[in-house]
């Protein structure tokens, strides 16, 4: 199994350097050498500027989350109904709750499926889900900075 995650490690790296040479969303990919294999990427948005995925190799699987937004200042219960109707349209993702109350898009994937198209396909949705969810529940949650 070490071969194997090593042979995936070097895919992603591949992938990731590949796309960030010919994808004009990539801002910037970094590793996190050490006990995790966490690779950072940095990815330029319409809706939100810009944000991070951070890509977390583990033996059995591979996961993908990034930071949305801080707790609501306001109209939570409306914030929290946008963010559950928007997870109901999300496919290999899910909004959650996360550390101090924020909010984080999050997933996974068996590292038996992991393969460019999947990688694409994650990134993609990643970008997708930022760019439909995040003005929305900005508004609604933060409403008093946009009169």
């Amino acid at each position: 199994m070490p071969e194997e995650l090593a042979a995936l490690e070097a895919r992603i790296d591949e992938w990731l350097a590949a796309e960030l040479a010919e994808n004009p969303a990539l801002e910037a990919v970094e590793r996190e050498e050490g006990d995790v294999l966490r690779w950072f990427v940095r990815v330029r948005g319409e809706e939100k500027d810009v944000w991070t995925a951070w890509w977390t190799l583990g033996q059995r699987t591979l996961g993908f989350e990034t930071f949305l937004m801080p707790a609501p200042e306001e109209n939570p219960a409306a914030f929290y109904e946008h963010l559950l109707r928007r997870n109901r349209k999300l496919t290999g993702l899910q909004l959650e709750i996360g550390e101090e109350e924020a909010i984080f898009l999050r997933g996974s994937l068996p590292v038996a499926a992991v393969t460019d198209a999947e990688l694409d396909r994650i990134l993609g949705s990643m970008w997708a889900a930022v760019e439909l969810i995040f003005q929305p529940a900005l508004r609604i949650g933060f409403a008093s900075r946009f009169t």
